[in-house]
């Protein structure tokens, strides 16, 4: 598989080559942003200097989740054109202050969240009044090598959770051939790049069934995997990426007896036995640590079932669980 292509997808460019954070100087001149300001991480600035030296300015973004980072920086980030070098924090964080003052987004994803990918994100705290839009960023630059830098334990975790957008969106009611084609095509290449050895992986294979994953729920949006993910983070406090990879395995075998084809499809594509899709999602993981390694506040679990019972996305899974039914399969997971 070619590491290098360019997607135009009616407002949205997708350009991925190997190289490309040190290519993104031009690149982004080439599609209009010419004068941008960035936004990014100690971490991520580390390896991109000559990105940083274009920049008419720098702004970190804070280590906070997405309402309070893109709150901190709202008055601070005014250009016309942002670019977000960095994982999906920080592409959101991008996206949500655009949101308000509608400047253009391009991002640089250093890991495989695939918030590059969609025009979901939180909005502003403090801001909700004043926002014209969600926003999609409409340039990406992929560079597989960058989104694949992390160190492999978390590397993993966030190939899982790439995996779980591909998942949530196959039984949504705005699921459509376009989003269940690039979901079973992005979980296969998710898998068939997780299970090389490191040093011989094809990152090209990890990259591109990350973005296909990023599409398929921008396109299908999402249910019951991500209204439990995203609350958990948000108030019981686990790191995002790890998150996912302990609840995708419990909610896969929650939801097969509930769909029809009961992700048989799914299954094949990360070449799964019908009945072991669960211990396979555990395997690609790494064996995932339990919410309780993950720092998990459990005082806050009623707080958190309460948020997720309140979610609209819920509707959105065939036979929605009950309380209880949640509480037993966040509790599995501890």
């Amino acid at each position: 598989m070619s590491a290098n292509f360019v997607w135009r997808d009616a407002g949205r460019v997708v350009v991925c080559r190997l190289g490309g954070l040190e290519a993104a100087p031009p690149l982004l001149r080439e599609h209009g942003f010419e004068s941008f300001e960035l936004l990014s991480t100690r971490r991520a600035l580390l390896g991109a200097p000559e990105l940083e030296a274009a920049a008419t300015a720098v702004h970190g973004v804070p280590d906070q989740q997405v309402p309070e980072a893109a709150a901190a920086l709202l008055d601070r980030a005014r250009a016309e054109r942002l670019v977000a070098l960095g994982g999906g924090r920080t592409v959101d964080t991008a996206k949500a202050i655009a949101s308000v003052t509608g400047a253009r987004v391009a991002a640089i994803p250093t890991t495989l969240s695939g918030a590059e990918m969609t025009g979901i994100h939180r909005l502003p705290k403090g801001a909700e009044g004043r926002v014209r839009a969600l926003v999609r960023a409409e340039l990406t630059i992929a560079d597989p090598a960058l989104m694949c830098s992390l160190p492999e334990k978390r590397l993993r975790a966030s190939a899982v959770h790439a995996l779980a957008h591909g998942a949530d969106s196959l039984h949504t009611p705005l699921a459509n051939p376009m989003s269940e084609m690039a979901a079973l095509r992005g979980a296969e290449l998710i898998a068939m790049a997780l299970d090389q050895e490191r040093q011989e992986r094809d990152t090209a294979l990890l990259a591109h069934g990350a973005i296909l994953s990023g599409y398929a729920i921008d396109s299908g949006s999402f249910a019951l995997h991500h209204v439990v993910c995203q609350t958990l983070v948000r108030i019981c406090g686990t790191p995002h990426a790890e998150t996912n990879a302990t609840i995708l395995p419990r909610v896969l075998a929650f939801m097969a007896p509930r769909v029809a084809d009961g992700f048989a499809s799914f299954a094949k594509a990360i070449a799964a036995p019908s009945a072991g899709i669960e211990a396979r999602v555990r395997e690609l993981g790494g064996e995932p640590a339990g919410l309780g390694e993950l720092g998990a506040d459990r005082l806050r679990l009623d707080e958190a079932l309460d948020a997720m019972m309140a979610r609209p996305e819920l509707a959105s899974t065939p036979e929605a669980p009950t309380r209880e039914q949640l509480r037993e399969l966040i509790e599995n997971a501890w």
